[in-house]
């Protein structure tokens, strides 16, 4: 009889626990924690279906998938990822868009019992009428980058009040979603049906709508490097938006300074942080929340590992002792000067001169290092537990131009053996847990 209950007692215990990663539908199992079943420092490719075939026989795919990625705020095996503004190349003054119909969007994945990488559902981005938007550049006054739109034949397109680069990704408890891109900056607000609720541009850009605004000097991001990560705090009340590389403040300048951006939801409040990059022109493409002072961040050169040394680096940044280099009026075109110069245009022995303080910073993970990373584009973190990452990659919907002659290719990793790049996750496991 003791057997028996023991027995029954374990089923009971075994069926609740499941039950929790029960597909909220089919009732299937699919969502499972990753680390029960992914191995790590392996590549697990994300899905992707074949948008169209070139005449050069070049596939454009429907993945993408990897501009950003962020935990799901309930369910332990499963992530939000989000793709840019479609298939695009250089082209002339601009960018080809060989889809150009093309609506950037959402898709929720899982971790399958057989450790496999499932699409569950898409949520394409919309307008606030609820109409898909593209990911077409803004006109002028609306977040214009300078780049002008060309279709596969190099016929130039109409501009999109709406269009969305998008490369950030924060997901909240009540389901809906804020969204950072590269064209405004915009950090823009949509529901959990994509449908766009807010959209918050700097000074001087989408003055006609009435909204928030954040300081005016982020609108001199460099284009194709504009506000590459977001994240939040764990309490969901402040957002913390990264730029890529240094900003065009107030000219082409390529240095190691870029900046963070901290945005208060309640009060609309901004504060801003330096951050010291590695190297000059170097790429900090993601941020996620830790604490209210903390965060991991992505540091990264655009090189292949196939080609010789490069940098795909994970720091953990504390802000706590970094001094905010915010301007007394958020409308500065130029933002806060030092001695009549941007801070761009400053020397960091002149910002330490000052007394500015730059948030400091801790390796945490390699992962050339850890997992021999092949691809170029590091892009998103998925935040799995204190010492358990997800990290994706950006395949570029698998096309490129190495030539900068117009004509689409297929994007290969280098190697041995020619194989298309893919958005895909590795799991990795962190030597030190990020919460001490």
């Amino acid at each position: 009889m003791k057997t028996l209950k023991t027995a029954l007692l374990y089923s009971v215990l075994t069926l609740f626990v499941s039950c929790q990663y029960l597909d909220d539908y089919s009732g299937s199992p699919i969502s499972v924690p990753p680390q029960l079943v992914l191995e790590e420092n392996i590549q697990y490719e994300l899905p992707f279906e074949v948008l169209t075939t070139t005449q050069e026989d070049v596939e454009i795919r429907n993945g993408g998938y990897g501009s950003a990625a962020t935990a799901h705020p309930r369910r332990k095996g499963e992530f939000y990822a989000i793709t840019d503004r479609g298939p695009n190349t250089d082209f002339l003054d601009g960018k080809k868009f060989p889809v150009s119909d093309y609506t950037p969007r959402i898709g929720l994945f899982s971790v399958t019992n057989d450790g496999e990488i499932v699409l569950k559902k898409e949520i394409l981005l919309k307008d606030p009428n609820g109409n898909p938007i593209s990911g077409i550049p803004n006109p002028e006054g609306k977040g214009a980058t300078g780049e002008i739109p060309y279709d596969i034949d190099g016929n130039q397109l109409s501009f999109d009040d709406f269009g969305l680069d998008a490369e950030g990704l924060v997901a909240l408890h009540d389901g809906s979603f804020w969204v950072s891109d590269e064209y405004g900056p915009h950090i823009v607000h949509y529901s959990a049906n994509g449908v766009e609720l807010e959209r918050i541009s700097p000074y001087g850009i989408n003055e006609g709508n009435g909204g928030r605004k954040i300081p005016a000097v982020f609108a001199k991001r460099r284009p194709n490097r504009g506000m590459e990560g977001l994240g939040i705090t764990p309490d969901q009340r402040t957002l913390a938006g990264i730029m890529q590389s240094t900003m065009y403040n107030p000219e082409r300048i390529q240095t190691d300074l870029t900046r963070i951006l901290l945005f208060d939801l309640r009060t609309g409040k901004t504060k801003q942080y330096l951050y010291r990059q590695e190297n000059t022109n170097l790429s900090n493409s993601e941020i996620v929340g830790l604490s209210s002072t903390e965060f991991l961040v992505i540091e990264r050169d655009g090189k292949f590992s196939g080609e010789g040394p490069v940098q795909k680096h994970l720091y953990k940044i504390d802000i706590s002792g970094a001094t905010d280099v915010s301007s007394a009026n958020d409308e500065d075109e130029f933002g806060l000067l030092l001695n009549g110069k941007t801070l761009e245009e400053s020397t960091w022995s002149e910002i330490e001169n000052a007394g500015i303080v730059p948030v400091t910073k801790t390796l945490v993970a390699d992962l050339v290092q850890k997992t021999g990373y092949p691809h170029d584009k590091l892009e998103g973190i998925w935040l799995i537990d204190n010492h358990t990452l997800g990290c994706i990659n950006d395949d570029d919907f698998a096309v490129t131009d190495e030539d900068d002659n117009g004509i689409i290719e297929q994007k290969i990793l280098p190697g041995e053996t020619p194989t298309i790049d893919a958005s895909s996750l590795y799991m990795i496991k962190l030597d030190t847990p990020l919460n001490n």
